[in-house]
Formats: structure tokens, sequence, C-alpha cells
């Protein structure tokens, strides 16, 4: 259950870009003539799919004092997500990230993250946050890969679980902005006793429990940057044991499957739809869960909700100026034999 009452459904907190998407479908990275500009950034994708699907959202992220950072609170605005809280940090960059698109299964992304401004998120802008005053609060395990952010994020999900709110982590693992992969482990399994969701996919879980780096295969042609060995069960109750309520694992066109601390596994099955970008399919994922969070559901409908949330998007070009609408998703479902 979460709160009754909260001005906002959602607060989601972390990073924030500029996401320029390659217009040139199936070409080669070294081919791309022209890309398409976007706003992304996994907790700001997740605000934006929730407020298209009518909850009331706040993203508590950082953008730079330049044209980019412009873009982002413009688009922000037009999607009715609540940019009060969103500090400008003098003196840093905005957020980009370059994407090319090769179906089915090459999606190279280059981050852009040096002198980054949401990294440079503050205690003290948090506390300037309404934290205490939402039904679930989320952030992404990138928000933790550096301080003063990390210090931050974690004094923010201190706050929410403090106030009753649902608080979601999504692991958001991406090797490359850690200076170990190991210690993306290190630093979730610390926070983990203020999560009562975690969302990842597969080799996102099994980085918690990450030990050898010869474990973890990066490549830039894969949507999350690397491939995790390692076994997810285990993983799995290794986060158990520290909190959180349920361990959300998705599989993509596979749907996703819940595991809840009491032993209970459900699997919610995912909709076949032609692929035609995989890009932001989680974030749409975690907006539709949430969704059914707020909505009182239980997992298996929440995470239907993801399901075809991460369905509609996949078929469409980019991330969060692609999410679906509510009665989009929910007539999309109905149309698919209901939840």
């Amino acid at each position: 259950m979460t709160k009754k009452t909260a001005t906002y459904d959602l607060i989601s907190m972390g990073r924030s870009s500029i996401d320029l998407y390659s217009n040139d479908v199936g070409a080669a990275f070294i081919d791309i003539k022209s890309f398409a500009a976007y706003v992304g950034g996994s907790p700001t994708n997740i605000a934006s799919g929730a407020s298209r699907l009518g909850l009331r959202a706040a993203v508590l992220t950082a953008v730079g004092d330049d044209p980019v950072g412009d873009f982002i609170l413009n688009f922000l605005k037009q999607e009715k997500v609540e940019t009060r809280f969103i500090p400008r940090k003098p003196g840093t960059r905005t957020s980009a990230v370059v994407l090319g698109i090769e179906p089915p299964d090459k999606f190279p992304l280059v981050y852009y993250r040096d002198n980054c401004a949401d990294n440079q998120l503050t205690i003290d802008d948090v506390l300037a946050t309404p934290i205490h005053d939402c039904k679930v609060f989320e952030f992404s395990g990138t928000g933790l890969s550096k301080e003063p952010s990390r210090s931050a994020t974690i004094f923010a999900a201190e706050q929410a679980k403090a106030a009753g709110a649902k608080v979601v982590l999504d692991l958001d693992f991406r090797p490359n902005q850690w200076h170990d992969a190991r210690a993306f482990g290190v630093v979730v399994r610390s926070v983990l006793s203020t999560v009562d969701i975690v969302l990842g996919t597969e080799d996102e879980c099994k980085a918690v429990t990450l030990t050898d780096p010869g474990q973890v295969a990066v490549s830039h042609s894969q949507i999350s940057g690397a491939r995790v060995e390692g076994d997810l069960p285990t993983a799995v109750q290794s986060m158990l044991r520290r909190g959180p309520e349920v361990i959300v694992v998705k599989r993509g066109e596979k749907g996703a499957t819940v595991f809840e601390a009491n032993g209970t596994e459900t699997d919610a099955p995912g909709f076949p739809v032609e692929i035609h970008n995989v890009l932001g399919a989680g974030d749409a994922f975690a907006a539709g869960f949430i969704y059914g969070i707020v909505k009182g559901w239980d997992w298996r409908k929440s995470a239907r909700m993801g399901n075809a949330d991460g369905a509609i998007v996949v078929t469409r070009h980019g991330c969060a100026n692609f999410m679906a609408f509510e009665q989009e998703a929910l007539k999309f479902i109905e149309e698919r034999g209901g939840f």
C-alpha cells in the first residue's frame, strides 16, 4: 500500500540528458548521417512516462546553465512534470548521450557526463524538494556513482522511507560510470535497507553481487552496456535479505518476474510486438509499474502495465518523447487479452 494522500504520486531523482538518436535506423554508428534530439536519463524518462499516464510527477535532477538545460526543462514543462526542484549548477554541463539504432540487438550508446550537472546534486537540493510529500520515490543506480550525488540520493531515500513513501530503486547499471564495476554492488547493497522495490534486468541484478571484474563483458553495442556472469537466484536472494519487499526482474520480450521476500515468484508475460528500438523500454516499464503501485494494484497487474508501456515504446524511435498515455496503454492491454 502507498500513502493515501500526497501532493505528488511520484518524485524521481537522478540523471537527465539530451539524447541524440540516430535517424539512420540500421546504419552502423560510423555511417550515421543525422540525429533526432530528445530528452533522456532514466529518472527523467520515468517521470515523463508517469505524467503521461496521469500521475502527478516531479523530478529532482540538475542541469547546467546552458541551452541544453533549457531544452530539458522546456520538454518537462510541456509534459506537465514539475520542474521547480531542478537546480541549475553553474560551471557544469547538462549531460548528453548519443545513440545508434541497429536492430535487432545492437544499440550503441556513448555518454558525455564529464563535469555533469546532475552528479552535483547535494543534500541541500534534497532538502529543497518535498521528498516527504510523495507516494512513490524513485531513484537510479547511476545517481550513486559519484559524490556529492551519492550522499544526496541516499539521504533522499532515507527521507522518503521515513515519510512512508514507497521507495523504488532502478538499478540502472552503467559500468563505464563507475571507477570499478564492483563498487556498484557495494553501494547498492549499502542502500537496500531503505528500498521497498528493486527494478533491474538480469544482468543488473547479477551486478549487485559482482566480485570479479572478469564477470563483466562491457560492450557499447548492448543496451545496458554490459553482460554479467553470475547466478540470478543468488543475487535476488542477496538483495531480498537486505530489506526490499520485492525484486522485479525485467526480461524484455519475455515480460517480468516478481520475486517477493516471502518466497513467492510471479511471472507477468510480455506483449509480442515488432521492435524498432529497445532503448528506453526499461524506463517505460518503470513508469507503468509505478502507475500500478499508485493505483493499489497487485504485483502481477502492475508488471503487466509496465510490460505494456515497454512494448509500446520499443515500437517507436525514442523514449521520453514517445511514452504511452494512460488510455492508450489500457487499450493496448485490453486488445491483447487484458491483464
